[in-house]
């Protein structure tokens, strides 16, 4: 199984995402069972944040948890209107009785905003000397925004990465990996379905009779101190989520989809959604 090192922890490589979660009321069951489903299946890491679903998120993952709690590691993000001193605290404290946990193993700024950086790393510090959360870090930040937050206690860093999104590779993923801190990879097999249309990734998982996410997921955790969090709902994709933590492309995969996926040769704007 692909694994990573988070805060002195080792993580299963593929986490579970949960963005459109907790929008429709209908589905917040069938929400529920994949999230403890894929817990069942090795992918212990679940990402959430307030912004997701307006808290309707959290409050799945929370119902997923009653009763394993201490089987997941538990991530959530900070709107950056939040993220002032009292506000990052009044917000997790929200987030916080959503889960319906006592502590946040990891808590991020979803991105940077209004709020001065020191204000809310200083608000993350008092929460993690309170025990409300254990570690914290940051989304969307680029290399600058790494260097100007300048501090060893940050754990992550979230940002979009997928094959057909490789700008990090450039100088941040690097950095990262220099740093020891892992870097967590937010729609990892693409947005809209047009990826997964490929047709040497789609002959490559045909090949290896897996699917072509299965793929897309398997090559983002072999470049080394990735998690991906992919989102699933059905048990059918849960599992081929998971199933592909043990899958691993050898060296000829690897030059295929660089040849249609080329890495990047100067640095670009940091790609958000």
């Amino acid at each position: 199984m692909h694994t990573v090192q988070l805060a002195n922890q080792t993580l299963p490589a593929i986490g579970q995402g949960t963005w459109r979660m907790g929008e429709r009321p209908s589905e917040h069951q069938t929400e529920v069972n994949a999230l403890r489903l894929g817990i069942d299946l090795g992918m212990t890491l679940i990402d959430t944040a307030e912004m997701y679903g307006e808290g309707g998120a959290e409050q799945v993952v929370g119902d997923a948890l009653q009763g394993i709690r201490d089987q997941a590691y538990l991530v959530s993000k900070l709107y950056p209107h939040n993220a002032s001193r009292h506000g990052t605290i009044e917000a997790c404290e929200r987030s916080l009785r959503r889960l319906r946990t006592d502590t946040i193993d990891l808590y991020l700024l979803h991105w940077r905003g209004q709020h001065p950086l020191e204000e809310t790393v200083d608000a993350f510090e008092r929460l993690r000397e309170q025990g409300k959360i254990r570690r914290w870090g940051v989304s969307n930040f680029d290399l600058d925004d790494m260097h100007e937050l300048n501090n060893r206690a940050c754990a992550t860093n979230q940002v979009l990465y997928s094959l057909e999104q490789r700008g990090v590779e450039f100088d941040l993923l690097p950095w990262c990996q220099q740093q020891a801190m892992p870097l967590m990879a937010y729609c990892p097999v693409g947005q809209g379905g047009r990826l997964l249309q490929d047709v040497t990734l789609r002959q490559i998982a045909e090949r290896r009779d897996v699917t072509p996410a299965q793929v897309a997921l398997a090559w983002l955790v072999q470049q080394g101190g990735v998690i991906a969090i992919p989102k699933a709902v059905t048990p059918a994709h849960v599992r081929a989520n998971a199933a592909a933590l043990e899958l691993n492309l050898d060296a000829a995969d690897l030059r295929l989809l660089d040849g249609v996926f080329p890495p990047p040769t100067r640095k670009s704007p940091l790609a958000m959604v």
